[in-house]
Formats: structure tokens, C-alpha cells, sequence
């Protein structure tokens, strides 16, 4: 008998770390992420980008953005992604104005690119086994609040 409840006990605990194992979000397998977008009720595209890394194409309040891969091995196995979004013809973007808002939001990178555009980065390390789903779709909430705070600043007047 003794056997059986701890034969039960081990399947049971194998149960419980696949299921946590199945909630994480990790850069190695990009349609995590999607589904984790997904779920959140944003639209997700998965494609590659220039180089053959997974790129991820969305949406948040009428501003699109993508979820770059880095780190990658032949377009696969990557380590980390970065957010990124970008505005034309903004009335308040001067390297001053980059600078006055990241004093104000730390996690973000702010930015003038080559082409005069406002732009706004956030990299996340998904290294070593990834995050959690919660945390994952936390720090996605903090990112569509930032962009959408970073879009009104840099259209003020």
C-alpha cells in the first residue's frame, strides 16, 4: 500500500511541474509568447525577420508594435526579445524630450532613430528557462501602458 500512495504521490508531482512547465514563456519557443499575446486578447503574427529570426507582429490602443528575437542559433533557440514601437512626424521628439522621459521610466529605452522617428524599446532576458505566463503578460501590460503614455508625450503640444 505504501508503494502505491508514493507511486501516487510521484505522478502527481510530475503532474503539477509539467502543468507550471507548460505555463512559461520563453524567446526559445516564440509561439509562447503568441499564445501568450493571444490569451490576452491581442492579435499575434509570428513570422522572421530580415536575418530569419522570429519576429512577432502586434497591436495595443491603435499602435502597433513587434517582439524581436535575439540571441538566436540559425532563426532558433533564442535568449531574449526586445518591444519595440515607433511614431513619424511626433510634435515633442528632440533627444531632450528621449531624455526628460527616461528619467521617468527606467525600463524603457527611449529614443530619435535615423529617420527622425520617436522610438521606444523594452528588452527582456527569457534566458535560462523564460518567465512565468503571469509574469509575462504583467510586464506585457506595463509595456502597452508605457507605449501609450510614451505616444501621448511625444504628441503633445
Amino acid at each position: 500500500m505504501r508503494k502505491i500512495v508514493a507511486a501516487l504521490a510521484i505522478v502527481m508531482g510530475l503532474m503539477v511541474a509539467g502543468s507550471a512547465q507548460a505555463q512559461m514563456v520563453t524567446a526559445k519557443s516564440p509561439a509562447t509568447i503568441v499564445s501568450a499575446l493571444q490569451d490576452a486578447g491581442y492579435r499575434a503574427e509570428l513570422s522572421k525577420d530580415s536575418v530569419g529570426d522570429p519576429l512577432i507582429r502586434s497591436a495595443s490602443s491603435g499602435s502597433r508594435f513587434t517582439i524581436t528575437f535575439y540571441g538566436c542559433t540559425d532563426g532558433a533557440d533564442c535568449s531574449s526579445v526586445q518591444f519595440y514601437a515607433g511614431w513619424t512626424e511626433a510634435t515633442h521628439c528632440s533627444l531632450e524630450a528621449m531624455n526628460t522621459f527616461a528619467q521617468k521610466y527606467r525600463f524603457v529605452t527611449p529614443q530619435v532613430d535615423d529617420d527622425k522617428d520617436c522610438v521606444i524599446q523594452y528588452d527582456l532576458d527569457l534566458d535560462k528557462g523564460g518567465m512565468s505566463k503571469e509574469l509575462f503578460l504583467d510586464t506585457l501590460e506595463f509595456w502597452t501602458d508605457t507605449m501609450a503614455t510614451f505616444k501621448d508625450y511625444i504628441y503633445q503640444e
